[in-house]
């Protein structure tokens, strides 16, 4: 389904939804869409911190399980990393029910072994960015703390790693490269698989890359903070897929990384990913209604507890845009 084919079917959705939606997909660049399941809704969530990226798409799958799709960059890829609504995107995703999110993004590989076309399923994340996006739903006057020593949620991680084949699975679209499923207890003999998350727009100079190389990290995007952040405080599941579409700049054997050398990857890449989402919907949405793994209950109540402002010293205005997010954990005064 392409992004014009949305603009015309989807607009004539109905814009409510009364079910709880458990699952969010979050598509990345060059996956927009959820082409496998049927649209039901289409959703226009306006929260305290503005509105989404896009609308969210809500979708069922045969058995009539729903799942949310929002697509980070816009429907038409109009927003700069540094630019995305992050706040908004996960409060929308909260307020319709969110429980857990499975989000998607390319990136540079660091690794010679991560070939370009191959996913990873990273467990860890350094933060490259540079403090202009907003990265909190607190705010001076209300201060709270989140742990985020684990920044992808480990029960969804090895959820998702076991039920996605290292090999095989994904599409082989040339007969040069058989597409790999990176994950730390597979091709990864149980060392992190380390995003490094950068301000961008532009790409990393060659120095910066090696660097990165040297702190272990696995690959590189602008998305995943402060994405990942912000579904903690919101005490949402949460863990990134990563589609590889190049080397970066630190392979001296390689041409510094290019646009054209990244769109060319893009379309083998966002079939894969729409295949591994259909997956892991039905995989995922089974879990959360059997309440098999418990994903997402040791988050519960957490933020709760962070809080270190005493109730009778917080704003009212404040207290009353968290209660959008976390409504019932502060008495608004």
């Amino acid at each position: 389904m392409s992004v014009h084919r949305e603009k015309i079917d989807l607009a004539s959705l109905p814009h409510h939804y009364d079910k709880p939606v458990s699952l969010a997909i979050i598509g990345g660049t060059g996956f927009y869409d959820l082409p496998n399941i049927n649209p039901v809704a289409r959703l226009t969530v306006s929260t305290p911190w503005g509105f989404p990226s896009s609308p969210i798409t809500i979708s069922e799958t045969a058995d009539g399980v729903p799942v949310a799709f929002l697509a980070r960059h816009g429907l038409h890829h109009d927003l700069l990393p540094s630019d995305v609504p992050s706040r908004a995107n996960i409060a929308a995703l909260k307020k319709i029910g969110v429980k857990a999110i499975v989000a998607f993004s390319a990136v540079g590989s660091l690794q010679q072994e991560i070939l370009p076309r191959d996913f990873v399923l990273p467990t860890q994340v350094i933060d490259r960015t540079k403090g202009i996006r907003p990265h909190t739903f607190f705010e001076k006057g209300f201060v709270a703390h989140a742990m985020f020593g684990e920044p992808f949620d480990l029960k969804l991680n090895k959820l998702i790693s076991e039920n996605v084949p290292q090999t095989g699975f994904l599409e082989q679209f040339d007969s040069k490269h058989v597409p790999t499923f990176h994950t730390k207890h597979t091709t990864n003999k149980g060392e992190d698989l380390t995003v490094i998350c950068m301000e961008g727009p532009q790409f990393s100079t060659r120095a910066e890359s090696k660097l990165y190389r040297t702190w272990g990290g696995s690959v590189i995007n602008m998305s995943v903070l402060p994405e990942g952040k912000l579904a903690r405080e919101a005490e949402i599941a949460y863990q990134m897929i990563c589609m590889s579409t190049d080397y970066d700049s630190w392979n001296e054997s390689e041409e510094p990384v290019t646009v054209e050398t990244v769109v060319g990857n893009l379309k083998s890449n966002g079939a894969n990913a729409a295949k591994l989402a259909a997956h892991l919907i039905a995989v995922i949405s089974k879990d959360l209604k059997e309440g098999t793994s418990g994903i997402g209950e040791d988050l519960v109540g957490t933020m709760k507890y962070s809080v270190s402002t005493s109730p009778h010293g917080v704003k009212k205005e404040l207290l009353e845009k968290m209660h959008f997010l976390l409504p019932g954990y502060w008495p608004v005064h």
